[in-house]
Parts: C-alpha cells; sequence; structure tokens
C-alpha cells in the first residue's frame, strides 16, 4: 500500500495481545515499523476501557519515544477479565476520557482522532444521544473524525450535517469497507449491529457462494460510492477498512484515479524516507549504511538532530550500538536451518565463501541446489541498480573480492527515471560509482599496488581493527549522488565519509565468523561521476 502514498495507515490496538510490548505482533511494534523503517505515517489505536492511567501514560510515552503522534482514541470492548460492572468504575470509561488524559498529560504533542457512527452507537439509547457524546470527544481535544462503515451515502450525508448543526467543525472522514465475501460481510455486520440495504441482499444472497463475484460486485459499489463523495465536495478523504486485504482497496483507487502511479512521487530521495517527524529534515546518508537502511535508522534513532543540507559532524558521528537483535525489524527472514541451507553446512576453503557470494549476486544456485536470497550485509532483494552491474559483480565474486554494496555511474539521467530517478521532476540526477566489498590480505595488497594507476578513483581499505587504514583520501566527506531540480540548490543525499566508514566496519564484521576468509573491507568510488 505504500506505493500508493497515502495519507496515513492505522495500526489496531489488541489487549489481550500485549499491544504496547516489544513482540513483533504487538500493536506499537507494527506501527513503530510502519513509521520509522516503511516510511509511512501511522495512526495508533488505543483503546482505554478498564485500563490504569499507568498504563495508558506508560504507552502514550513509548509511542512518543518512538515517534507516533497520531493516536485514535477508543473505548474498546470490554476486556475478557472484566465484567461491565468493573470496566465501568475505572479512570476510564469511555473514549472521552482518554481524550481529555491525552491533552492533559500531552498538549498538542499528539493528533487525537475519534470515531463516530453515522447510524448512532448500537450502544446509544439514540442516535441524538450519540451525536452529543461525539461532540464531547471533540471538545475534549480530538482533531478529527473517521467515521464507522456505512452502506449508503444518504446516511453519511444527513450524520455530517446532524454534526455541523451542533458545532461539531472538525473534520469528518467517511469509513469505506469494500464488500469481499458474504461470510465476512456477515460477521462484521454482526459486530457493528448494522443492518445491510435489501438492495445489496438482493445482489449478493443469490451469489453468497461465490467470492469472486461478490468482491466484483463490492468493488463496483465502493467506486460508486466514493465518487459521489468526492465529487459532494464535503469530505476532505477517505478512509478504507482493508482488514488486511487490501487487493480490492487498491483497485478502487485506481479506478478513482487517487492511486499513485508517479514514479517521481515514490523516491524523494535514492533512500527510503522514514516518516519519523523528528527525521522529517533529514536529506543525508552515508551511502555505507544503503544495504542495511533499518540498521542505520535504528542506529541513529535516539539522534537529537539528523543531517540536513550537509553531512555534519563527521567527526564524532554518535552511532548507538546495535544491541537490540530482537527487534523483529531487524531479525533474519530465515531460519537457522534455511541459512544452512543457503551458505552451507561448512566453509572449507576461501572458493566455498566466494561461491556464496556469488550464488547470491548472480541468482545461481548452490551445490546443494538452493537459491541464496539473504546474506548478513543485505536486508532486502537485491535492488535494480544492482541488476544492472550484476555479470560484473559475479566474475569479481568468484575473484575474492566479495562485494555488498555497489551503484553504477549514472551522468544526467532524468529524475522520472525508472531506476535512477528521484526527487522531483523535471530534473536529473548523478551518481558515482561505488564498489564496497570484502577481500583478503593479499588482494588488498595487488589494489594498493594497481589503483595508482587510477588516480580519480578514490579508496579506502581496513581491518576489524582498524589497523592498517590505507587510504588515499583526504579525509573529507564527498557526495556520491546529486540531483538539480528547477529552483533548488544541487541536493546531495548520499555521501561517503571516511570516519562513519570506520564505524560502519565494526557493524561488517560484527557477521564474520572466521578471520581465515574476510579480513579486509575497502571502498572505492570513481571521482569523475
Amino acid at each position: 500500500m505504500a506505493h500508493g502514498k497515502p495519507l496515513f495507515i492505522d495500526i489496531t490496538w489488541h489487549p489481550a495481545g500485549d499491544p504496547t510490548g516489544d513482540r513483533e505482533t504487538s500493536s506499537i511494534t507494527i506501527a513503530s515499523t510502519a513509521l520509522n523503517f516503511c516510511g509511512l505515517d501511522t495512526m495508533l489505536h488505543m483503546t482505554c476501557v478498564g485500563a490504569t492511567q499507568e498504563s495508558v501514560i506508560s504507552a502514550l510515552k513509548k509511542a512518543k519515544k518512538l515517534g507516533i503522534r497520531n493516536i485514535l482514541a477508543l473505548r474498546g470492548d470490554i476486556p475478557d477479565n472484566l465484567d461491565s460492572e468493573s470496566a465501568f468504575e475505572s479512570e476510564f470509561r469511555y473514549a472521552v476520557d482518554l481524550v481529555r488524559f491525552i491533552r492533559e498529560e500531552f498538549g498538542d504533542y499528539f493528533t487525537i482522532c475519534v470515531s463516530g457512527y453515522p447510524s448512532g452507537h448500537p450502544e446509544s439509547n439514540s442516535y441524538e444521544d450519540d451525536l452529543k457524546y461525539l461532540k464531547e470527544k471533540v471538545d475534549a481535544g480530538a482533531d478529527f473524525i473517521i467515521t464507522q462503515l456505512f452502506f449508503e451515502n444518504s446516511i453519511f450525508f444527513k450524520f455530517l450535517e446532524d454534526c455541523r448543526q451542533i458545532g461539531i467543525t472538525v473534520p469528518i472522514i467517511p469509513g469505506i469497507l469494500p464488500i469481499q465475501g458474504f461470510a465476512s460481510l456477515k460477521s462484521l455486520v454482526n459486530l457493528s449491529k448494522l443492518e445491510v440495504p435489501a438492495f445489496i441482499q438482493e445482489v449478493i444472497t443469490p451469489i453468497k457462494d461465490n467470492d469472486a463475484a461478490i468482491r466484483e460486485f463490492g468493488v463496483n459499489l465502493a467506486v460508486e460510492m466514493c465518487t459521489e463523495l468526492l465529487k459532494s465536495g464535503k469530505v476532505p478523504g477517505l478512509h478504507f477498512y482493508t482488514l488486511n486485504r487490501e487487493i480490492a482497496t487498491k483497485e478502487i483507487l485506481e479506478r478513482l484515479g487517487l492511486w499513485c502511479t508517479d514514479p517521481s512521487m515514490r523516491r524523494l530521495f535514492p533512500w527510503r524516507q522514514s516518516a519519523n517527524q523528528r527525521r522529517i529534515s533529514e536529506d543525508v546518508r552515508p551511502i555505507f549504511w544503503s544495504a542495511r537502511p533499518k540498521s542505520y535508522i535504528h542506529r541513529t534513532n535516539l539522534w537529537d538532530e539528523f543531517p540536513n543540507g550537509r553531512w555534519g559532524k563527521s567527526s564524532n558521528p554518535e552511532f548507538g550500538a546495535l544491541k537490540d537483535h530482537h527487534l523483529f525489524y531487524l531479525k533474519p527472514k530465515f531460519s537457522r536451518e534455511e541459512f544452512k541451507n543457503m551458505w552451507g553446512e561448512e566453509l572449507a576453503c576461501v572458493d566455498d565463501v566466494n561461491h556464496v557470494f556469488y550464488c547470491f549476486i548472480s541468482g545461481d544456485r548452490n551445490k546443494q541446489g538452493a537459491k541464496i536470497e539473504q546474506i548478513p550485509w543485505i536486508e532486502d532483494n537485491l535492488s535494480e541498480e544492482t541488476n544492472i552491474l550484476i555479470s560484473s559483480l559475479a566474475t569479481v565474486n568468484m575473484k575474492g573480492i566479495l562485494t555488498i554494496n555497489s551503484q553504477p555511474a549514472v551522468n544526467g539521467a532524468p529524475s522520472t527515471h525508472p531506476i535512477h530517478g528521484w526527487g522531483i521532476a523535471n530534473g536529473y540526477v548523478y551518481q558515482k560509482a561505488y564498489l564496497e566489498f570484502f577481500v583478503s590480505p593479499d588482494l588488498v595488497q595487488v589494489l594498493i599496488e594497481v589503483l595508482p594507476e587510477f588516480p580519480l578513483v578514490t579508496y579506502h581499505a581496513t581491518n576489524k581493527q582498524g589497523d592498517p587504514s590505507i587510504t588515499n583520501s583526504k579525509g573529507t566527506t564527498t557526495a556520491v549522488t546529486w540531483g538539480v531540480f528547477p529552483g533548488m540548490e544541487i541536493v546531495q543525499p548520499t555521501v561517503v565519509d571516511p570516519v562513519a566508514f570506520m564505524i560502519w566496519k565494526v557493524s561488517k564484521h560484527r557477521f564474520r565468523s572466521n578471520p581465515l576468509f574476510i579480513q579486509h573491507q575497502c571502498f572505492a568510488h570513481d571521482g569523475t561521476g
């Protein structure tokens, strides 16, 4: 869904599922990952009934520390371990109590959303009473409203007008649920106590066993509803309940013309931005972490400020120690047995190591017939830029130059280029050829003897201990990627920084198990660009 450039996404709250824990399935961990590592502005749902002030303030402080700034304040269902009487005797009985508490404790730090019910909350005495409670939530500090699902726009428009009549002036975003199956619709209707209009029942009942036909009807209905809502000029946007089934929503947005298809809008920099507000001005990163962006973000998440315009304080970059290996966004994708199958039970000689790197780069299967899908120094799949260099990279890997990061030279490609492009439209991007690799001490010596014949190549080589540190660099920070755009200064988002390289080599060698194979880490880039 990130490719479609949504304004924000929601992460639901499950009180019984340790929502504030560090487990990979906890709500706050998923929200933090979407925000910090996927670059998606995120709204965290939070329920409060039966909760204590201590637990609520602890959750909010953790959300703030992680950079989460948007909260959907909900009452929620009564926990299984409480009866109704006990739950409503707690410090938080209704969503308004949570809204008020957030504003009292955190001021304007959080943007607060609350839910609205176009047909009235099923537990309210009346529709009018429910509107009054909604007004209380807004008066307590809510910034906007997202509605419960509805099946007819007339119900939403009446609700919107009734809200305005009683003085609710905040934005109200309609909640849209694409119908995708008979059973799932029936379940949702039972939970929400909504009535399915007769015209919908007449269509889907005869085809209740044909999910494809129901899905097609649901998509068409949603497109019609959304078109009318948007044309009315009364809604600031649309909120989709995907229920983790995003394909129908994507199709609806494509048909509405709301799905982002402009490549230049998808990538403002060569690297993926974080949506954390503290990093909003960040526009420079060292190239060494480009194959491990999650590691870089995690290591730098406690910085007070982030480089903007220039790579500053390079003489003392405060990279944190990478200790939280249990966090799921840094965990390996594969099991130990799967890694053994990919990398081999035993590496008996240097050629075995070379073959692992060769197979990873080339896509060839290893001696066990397995495809090597990951090595420790690269978090994700090979980039499209790397694919351009595969033939050359495969060759040098077989010869013992074990590549872990690279980029081809680019000379004035349009900023909308499908592979090299980044930044706004009508610009041009440039980059120097860059190669980062592991190599044996013997090969380092050979390279040092040969490289003077290429005076435009800058290089730096070191081992785990940092001794020796061999370089022809003068210690200055050098841009290896830059862009030229209308009405702007030259943008230099990726740099080579010798000090950061010496810190990065610690991360690289942390994965090393046998000094026989990997001794020196080097980088080199072509000064011509």
